[in-house]
C-alpha cells in the first residue's frame, strides 16, 4: 500500500513540476520533492556544465531548523569534475544511480571517495547517499540529484533501501522531462535577453539572471513578512522570476546612438531613453497569462520612485496618453504603492546589481558603499519596507551573485 501510494504521489508531482515555468525554481522543487520521496534529510542539485557538475541548490532539514523563523539555508558554490574520484562526478560519468550506505566506509577498492571537508565546514555528518542522474531518453545527462541521510520514522538514519531507488528513478524520469521543458523556455528568454544585449551591452544573461535571482529572493522574504500561503507564493514567485528577467526587453526600440553613447545623455536623449520602459510593456500588450500582466508591470514600472519622482508616470504605455496628470496635463509619477510590488522588488535588485558590477564605463562599487546607497534611498527612490528586508536577505543574496558571475563577453 505504501508503495502504491508512493507512485502515486510521483504521478501527482509530475503534474506539479510541468506547471513551473523558471528553470532555476523547478531545479529547487525538484530536490526538494527528491528528498521527500525516499525520506532524506538534505540534499543537492546539479546541473552539467561542459564537463563540469555545478550545484544549483542544496537543501539540509536539520541545519534548517537551527536557523531563525524565514531564513534560507546559505550553501557554497561550486563545481565538481565529470570523473568516477567523486560520488556525484562518478554517477554523471556512469549515467547510472550510485547508493552508498555510509559514505566514511566506502571500500578502499571503490574508485569514487567522500570529500569529509563539506561536513566539516558545514558542521553536518553525512551517512547515507543516494546519487541519482537526471538523463533524457536519449541518454543525455542534464544533471544530478544528491540525497543524503534517509530517515525512519523514529528519525534515525539509515540506509537507502532499493524500494528508495526504483521510487526516485521514476520521480527522476518526470522531473527531467519538466526540465527540459524548462530549458526550452529559459532558452527563448535568454534569446530575447540577447536581442537586448545586442543593442545594450550592459544586459547579459548574468545579469538579468542575478536581477531575477535577488528579486525572487526578495519577494520570498516579503511574502513570508506578510503570511502569504505557500501556493499563492509559489504561483508569483515563478512567474516573478521570468518577468524580471524581461525588465529591460523594450531597449530593443532604443536607438544605438542613445544606448552606446559613452557620454552623460542630453535631457531630450535621456526622454527618449526612458521610453524602454513603455516600448516593454507594450510587448506583452495580448495578454495571455499573469506572466504577461506581471512581466508588463514591471517593464513599465522598475524605474518608478517610491516617492513619486521616477518614470514614466501614471501615462497609458499604448497612447502615451496621462492617466493621473498634474494641472498642466503632465503624468503624475506613481509613487508608494501605486507602484506594483514586482516593480518595487525589480528596482532595488537591478541598482543594486548594476552598483556592483564593472560596465565599460565605470568599476564596480565597493561592497559598503553599495550598501549605503541601497540605504540612502530608502523612502526616495526604494520601498523602505524592501530595503530592511533586503539586507535581511544579504547571505542570501551574495549567493546569487556567486551562481551567476559575470563572463568575459
Amino acid at each position: 500500500m505504501q508503495r502504491r501510494a508512493n507512485l502515486e504521489s510521483i504521478i501527482r508531482l509530475d503534474s506539479e513540476l510541468n506547471q513551473i515555468q523558471d528553470l532555476d525554481l523547478l531545479l529547487e522543487r525538484i530536490l526538494l520533492e527528491a528528498r521527500r520521496v525516499v525520506h532524506a534529510d538534505a540534499g543537492s542539485i546539479y546541473v552539467k556544465d561542459g564537463d563540469k557538475l555545478a550545484i544549483k541548490y542544496s537543501q539540509n532539514d536539520t541545519l534548517q531548523k537551527a536557523l531563525p523563523p524565514g531564513q534560507k539555508l546559505v550553501y557554497s558554490v561550486f563545481t565538481i569534475p565529470i570523473n568516477e574520484k567523486t560520488l556525484s562526478g562518478y554517477c554523471a560519468l556512469t549515467k547510472e544511480i550510485l547508493n552508498v550506505k555510509d559514505v566514511y566506509n566506502i571500500p578502499s577498492d571503490s574508485s569514487f571517495s567522500f570529500n569529509t571537508q563539506y561536513d566539516k565546514i558545514s558542521g553536518y555528518k553525512s551517512t547515507s547517499m543516494l546519487t541519482v542522474p537526471l538523463k533524457t531518453a536519449e541518454n543525455k545527462l542534464l544533471g544530478v540529484i544528491q540525497v543524503i541521510n534517509a530517515k525512519d520514522e523514529s528519525g534515525s538514519i539509515i540506509p537507502f533501501s532499493q524500494e528508495d531507488e526504483l521510487l526516485i528513478s521514476h520521480f527522476a524520469v518526470n522531473a527531467t522531462v519538466a526540465l527540459q521543458r524548462a530549458y526550452m523556455t529559459r532558452a527563448m528568454i535568454l534569446r530575447m535577453i540577447k536581442m537586448s544585449e545586442l543593442r545594450d551591452p550592459k544586459e547579459t544573461g548574468a545579469h538579468v539572471n542575478r536581477v531575477a535571482g535577488y528579486a525572487v529572493e526578495l519577494y520570498d522574504r516579503w511574502a513570508y513578512h506578510h503570511t502569504v500561503p505557500d501556493v499563492e507564493r509559489d504561483k508569483f514567485r515563478d512567474t516573478l522570476k521570468i518577468a524580471a528577467m524581461l525588465h529591460d526587453v523594450g531597449k530593443v526600440a532604443i536607438s544605438d546612438l542613445i544606448l552606446k553613447k559613452p557620454a552623460k545623455f542630453t535631457p531630450e536623449e535621456y526622454a527618449i531613453m526612458q521610453g524602454h520602459t513603455y516600448f516593454g510593456a507594450r510587448l506583452f500588450d495580448d495578454i495571455q497569462s499573469p506572466l504577461d500582466v506581471i512581466a508588463s508591470e514591471i517593464a513599465l514600472t522598475h524605474h518608478e520612485n517610491w516617492d513619486g519622482s521616477g518614470y514614466p508616470g501614471w501615462i497609458d504605455p499604448f497612447t502615451l496618453q496621462p492617466i493621473k496628470s498634474d494641472s498642466t496635463g503632465k503624468p503624475l509619477g506613481r509613487k508608494g504603492e501605486e507602484i506594483p510590488l514586482g516593480g518595487r522588488i525589480v528596482a532595488i535588485a537591478d541598482v543594486f546589481d548594476a552598483l556592483s558590477s564593472r560596465r565599460v564605463y565605470k568599476e564596480p562599487w565597493d561592497e559598503q558603499s553599495v550598501y549605503n546607497e541601497i540605504r540612502k534611498l530608502s523612502g526616495k527612490k526604494f520601498d523602505p519596507e524592501l530595503v530592511e528586508m533586503f539586507f535581511e536577505i544579504l547571505p542570501n543574496i551574495k549567493q546569487i551573485r556567486d551562481l551567476y558571475p559575470e563572463l568575459a563577453e
